[in-house]
This record gives structure tokens, sequence and C-alpha cells, in this order.
């Protein structure tokens, strides 16, 4: 087979399983291409033309796929909608990006019928996945449709959104383009090739966090235009998805830091109650990871874990397992593709070793942030972009990363990077999670606050505040350490393992200005 892409292989191997759904239900390549093309001509029969918008709000389940399919041989663009949002800011990204079109779950009914009638979305646009009130369901909208590969075939892309660290969210557009949809496809499936994953490998992704982000969505597709077989968990938790890993034969699946961690506080019986032979390609971004974290999992499941450095906007950096061992801490190397820079305020480059702005260039690679100029152009310096995180590349050119720009603490003029003091905390067995930040200092403009999520069972006393202080103290230096410490029941995170440290922060800073 020349191309790697879903559509080749569903053809040719049409009753290979494609997706096994959280219930277990397998549904074959050859019928998740015909669902595909149902979606196509149905919606090409309301008028959609190519570069048009669809919003999907669907949990992990078969029709984000069959969506995603029809979307990427049709040449319009898809716009995954994070259904943890209020109606207003769904209602803001279906006006923002234009969709003609939103398919939604009856999961989230309410929230899908108040943002289309507040964006003003038309009947016809309205789709369901099961019963909402005013939505056409997917299934009778695919019922008169034929199951034929449709003529005139483009790829189309994703038009993510990013998460919105202040005011609205930014959607990420890449240049429209007329691309042969196989061979957009094909590029796809061989990025995977950096991890070491290539054609005629066999291979089962699972798919542990919801698909409305970014590198979720994006590995498991490609891992359908390599021709594997996609696992989804609805709710990812721990044990679930080592019984997953050992039923399926999980070869790969895409992680963040949190999970790591969670898996690692299981009971050592439950860990090694599973058989884990078939893991060979664990990849994990997101954020930085405590190196003692990684190292435990590197001890645990052997050299078949993966890290890079990348954002919605493009990347990046690969650290295989052998990389990570000689330069603990490290998010690799840069991609073939791609050229690392590290620049302080004034866009001048830092002597090695030295923290400032990451930017990053892939080639020809362009994005704009969708009607927003502005923001746009304050990515983009001389070819290369940022989102604002900070950084350090070594006299080797591995990169390390401290923290995003907007995490960091500058208490006395000092930088402090609150990944650093966290990767220390969440290492004591009473620590199920913990988000450091700064909070407002009239002699030192920021002082560091720590807000502790204790694992089940332990009493969130100042007993504990003056343990966890003292484990600290131990291995972070004075000026670094917390000067109050808070617990909380549950941190806001979202199911990807997102911290949202505004909501914990910005009420300190209610009616001031922080430091950055």
């Amino acid at each position: 087979m020349d191309s790697q892409s879903f559509w080749n292989h569903a053809a040719e191997r049409p009753e290979h399983v494609a997706v096994i759904d959280p219930e277990g239900v397998e549904t074959t390549a050859g019928e998740l291409l015909a669902s595909a093309n149902q979606i196509v001509h149905g919606l090409r029969g309301l008028g959609f033309v190519p570069g048009d918008c669809i919003a999907m709000m669907l949990p992990n389940s078969l029709e984000v796929y069959e969506v995603f399919m029809a979307v990427a041989q049709a040449g319009w663009r898809v716009t995954p909608v994070n259904w943890h949002l209020t109606p207003p800011e769904v209602s803001y990204i279906l006006q923002d990006s234009g969709s003609k079109a939103l398919i939604a779950s009856e999961r989230f009914a309410d929230v899908a019928v108040s943002a289309a009638d507040d964006a003003g979305l038309g009947a016809e646009g309205r789709i369901s996945v099961g019963d909402i009130a005013g939505f056409r369901s997917l299934s009778s909208f695919k019922a008169d449709q034929p199951t034929t590969t449709p003529d005139d075939r483009s790829a189309g892309s994703p038009m993510t959104y990013t998460s919105g660290t202040t005011g609205n969210p930014k959607g990420v557009r890449r240049p429209a383009a007329k691309a042969d949809a196989d061979v957009m496809a094909n590029q796809q499936a061989m990025f995977l090739a950096l991890f070491g994953m290539l054609p005629g490998q066999p291979g089962v992704h699972l798919v542990g966090s919801p698909t409305y982000h970014t590198a979720v969505l994006n590995f498991s597709t490609n891992h359908l235009h390599l021709g594997h077989t996609v696992v989804l968990m609805d709710r990812w938790t721990p044990e679930d998805m080592l019984e997953l890993i050992e039923k399926h034969g999980v070869t790969n699946s895409h992680m963040v830091p949190t999970q790591l961690t969670r898996l690692l506080k299981l009971p050592k019986e439950v860990r090694d109650r599973h058989d884990l032979s078939s893991l060979s390609h664990m990849i994990h971004s997101a954020a930085p990871c405590p190196v003692d974290i990684k190292a435990q999992m590197l001890e645990w499941w052997g050299p078949c874990i993966y890290e890079y450095y990348a954002a919605s906007e493009g990347g990046g950096t690969l650290a295989t397992p052998q990389d990570w061992l000689a330069k603990p801490g490290t998010v690799g190397k840069a991609w073939p593709i791609s050229e690392i820079r590290i620049l302080d305020d004034d866009n001048q480059p830092v002597a090695p070793n030295e923290p400032g702005t990451i930017w990053i260039r892939m080639g020809d690679h362009r994005f704009e942030y969708h009607d927003n100029q502005k923001k746009t152009d304050e990515a983009w310096n001389e070819g290369f972009f940022t989102v604002g995180d900070v950084g350090c590349l070594d006299e080797d050119g591995f990169l390390f990363m401290r923290d995003r720009k907007q995490d960091m603490i500058i208490s006395g003029g000092v930088n402090i990077y609150p990944a650093e003091i966290e990767s220390v905390f969440v290492l004591h067995p009473k620590v199920a999670d913990v988000a450091v930040f700064g909070i407002p200092n009239e002699d030192w403009g920021e002082e560091v606050k720590a807000v502790i999520e204790p694992v089940d069972g332990v009493e969130p006393d100042e007993a504990l505040a003056q343990e966890l202080s003292a484990f600290a103290a131990e291995r972070v230096a004075k000026y670094k350490m917390p000067r109050s410490i808070d617990f909380t029941d549950e941190l806001p995170r979202d199911p990807n393992g997102k911290l949202y440290k505004r909501k914990l922060r910005d009420p300190y800073w209610e009616g001031r200005s922080a430091a950055i």
C-alpha cells in the first residue's frame, strides 16, 4: 500500500476492527468508512462546500471518528468543542468559527440547545447523537444517504480552540489549501514514524483523554490512518487503563503527566496484577513531568515511554526513552522538520542553559488565530512562533521546559517556576495532586502559595501542612517555598489533566494587577 490513509486501509481490509467504544462495541473499518461517506453526502446535500466548518460536542465515541473522517475527505474544518463549557462559551465558539452545523450528544443537550439558539444556528444544522429537542438524529440524517466514496475529495482539517488562559479562546486555523485527502492523511500517519511507529506494524491505540483536545484527536486519527485499532475510554481511571491494556493488547497511548502520577499512586499489588507486555510506545506531553515520576514509570513499564513538546499551533521536540535516561528532565531535541530557539524578553538569544521564551519554526508551516490578527502577530517573529512557554536549551540542543510563562512567579525580582515546586510535593505519599501559584505580597510583589489535594483518607489539617512543608524544605530552596498551604477536595482539572490554575489564582488578584 503506497498511501497510508484510513480510506485506503478500509477499502483493503473492511473487516478490520477500527474502533472499540467505551461499552466494548466493535466497529469495522468498512462500517466506519460507510458512515463517514454518508455524512459527506448528507452535508453536501445541505449545501456544504470546502472551507465550511462543523462543530462537534461529543464524548469519546464512534461518532467522533465518523465526523472526522467525513470532514477530512470533504475539505471542511471540524471544531471539537469542550463539553465542560457553558452555553455562552459554546455559543462564542460556534459564532467565531462560523460553524454551519453542530453535532452534539444528548448528554450535553441543555448546553447544545442554548448555545445553538444563542448563535442563531439554523434547524438544518442541528444534528444529535441520541435525542435532543429540535435536533435531527445523526442516524436518521445518514439513513437515506449512499455509502459510496464521494466525488471531488479534498483534505479537511481540525480548527481547534486554545483553552483561553485569559479572555476568549483562540481558534488555531491553518491556511486553506487544495490538497489530496489521501496525501494529507499519509503525512499525518507518517508523523508517528518520529516515535518509531512505522507502516505495517500492528498497533492498538488507547484513548483515555477527551477527544476535544488537539493532540488526543490528532494522535488517535493518525493511528486510524496507519491502520491501527482505536480503543476508547469514556472516563479515565488508572486501574481501568491497566485492564484495557491487558484486555486489548494495547501498544500505545497519548498521556499527560498527571495520569502517570496517578498510575504510580495505585497500590503495588494492583499495578502488578496486569500484563502490560504489549506496550511499545507510550507517549506523553502537555506539561512538565516531574523527573522522579518519569523515572519510576520507566522502571515499571520499561523503555517504551516517549515525550514530546508541542502545542495546538505546532511543534516541536521529541525525547526517546534513551534520550531522557541520558538527560533526565529533557523534553527532547527538535523534530527533523523543526528548529527551536530561546529568546529573552527583548527577543535576543540567551546562552545555553539560560531560561527564556521558547520559539519554534516548522519549515514553511504557518497558522493564524482566527479573526485575531493582533494575537497572530504577537505569536510570530522571524518565521518562529511561540505560545509563551519558558525553557532552556543545553549545549547539545536538548530542550528543558521550565513552565508556562503566565504561571511564572516573580518574587522580589526573582523568577520562580511553580512546576519545579509541584514536582516535589507530588512525590509525598499523602499528596494526590498539587498546584503552586503566586499571590500578592506588598513587599515582594508575589509570594508562593500551594493548594494540595490529599489522597483519600488523609486528614487535611495543620499537622499535614507542617509535614508537607518539612518534606519540601529538604528539596526546595527557601525562597521558592510556599508561605502557606491550603487543602482542597479536588483541584480544578479537566479530564485530560489540564489544571485550570487561574480558578485558584484569580480570586487573590481581583482588583489588582499581577506581576506578569
